[in-house]
């Protein structure tokens, strides 16, 4: 698969005050907001990043919004999940890194 055939995504929690979940599809990003997003998810914290096929990307996307509402309904001090669930989740849709091969972590 070419490394244009695919899509980096992220799932971060927020640094600040508020600590809520989202995801990022990073090569979606609009021209003026790439920078705004960019810097907001890498102020917070790495859940989860990875890449989707772009022909899978829109169900993906569902898959995805269902997880980060999981996320943000738990408690806050407790609210997490790890990778080995993300990636069962989201098996049908991940794809390997283009760079190294290696896939999605």
């Amino acid at each position: 698969m070419a490394a244009d055939e695919r899509t980096m995504f992220e799932i971060f929690r927020e640094g600040d005050y508020n600590r809520s979940f989202h995801y990022i599809f990073y090569t979606d990003l609009e021209e003026h907001a790439r920078d705004d997003q960019i810097s907001k998810a890498a102020k917070g914290e790495n859940v989860y990043t990875g890449f989707l096929d772009d022909e899978t990307k829109e169900a993906a996307r569902g898959v995805l919004e269902s997880i980060v509402d999981e996320l943000n309904d738990m408690d806050e001090d407790e609210a997490g999940m790890g990778k080995a669930e993300i990636e069962r989740r989201l098996a049908a849709y991940l794809v390997e890194n283009p760079i190294d091969g290696i896939p999605s972590a």
